[in-house]
Order: C-alpha cells, then sequence, then structure tokens
C-alpha cells in the first residue's frame, strides 16, 4: 500500500486547508485510516481516525471541533478537513492505515505511512 498525501501549505491562522491521502497499490475499502502530526522536535501524535466504513470516528481533543476526518472508498482516499487553525497546528501531517479496519489512535497500531505534507500557520 502506497499513500501520498497533499493539500499542505502555508495559512494565516483561522483559516482553513484540506488534506489529502490517495491510497494505491495493495487498497481495500476495508481499511482505517488515521492522520497523525509531528512538530518540530516534538513525538508524533494522533490527530483523527476512522474506520472502514466511515462509521466509527475519533479525533484528538486538541483538534475536536475543528478538524473532520472523511474517506471516499470509491476513491481510495481519505480527507482532512481543517478549520480554525491556530500556529500550533504546524506540523508535518501524515495518513497511515490500519488493514483490520478500525479506528485507531496509537502509532503502533497503524501498518503503512505517507512521507508526509508540510502545515504551517502563521500568526
Amino acid at each position: 500500500v502506497q499513500l501520498v498525501e497533499s493539500g499542505g501549505g502555508l495559512v494565516q491562522a483561522g483559516g482553513s486547508l484540506r488534506l489529502s491521502c490517495a491510497a494505491s497499490g495493495r487498497t481495500s475499502s476495508t481499511y482505517g485510516m488515521g492522520w497523525f502530526r509531528q512538530a518540530p522536535g516534538k513525538e508524533r501524535e494522533f490527530v483523527a481516525g476512522i474506520n472502514w466504513s466511515g462509521g466509527s470516528i475519533l479525533y484528538a481533543d486538541a483538534v475536536k471541533g475543528r478538524f473532520i476526518i472523511s474517506r471516499d472508498n470509491a476513491k481510495n482516499t481519505v480527507y482532512l478537513q481543517m478549520n480554525s487553525l491556530k500556529p500550533e497546528d504546524t506540523a508535518v501531517y501524515y495518513c497511515a492505515t490500519d488493514v483490520r479496519g478500525l479506528v485507531r489512535s496509537r502509532i503502533s497500531e497503524y501498518d503503512y505511512w505517507g512521507q508526509g505534507t508540510q502545515v504551517t500557520v502563521s500568526s
């Protein structure tokens, strides 16, 4: 499975961005998907996760109410709509997939990872 993130960039505080993660290769609409982020000097952290059907979603407290995760299984793509962005949201954002199809929050529970896309929020 190959995962390619896109949609990152520079945005002012209060703005919005939508990240996309396209899966290719040995793909399956039954995989769970997740978004993580890593800021400079910090550990990678969970942002949001969605199960294979989209019926179960989990968010980190830091983004709850501002970010929305969704998926389009016909396109093998997962999205992260990020609203009301803050400077502390600045990080490299990674998508990952869990072949068991569940919604997960731990790094160790994901099987494949993308290369990441940079999101920078200016104050």
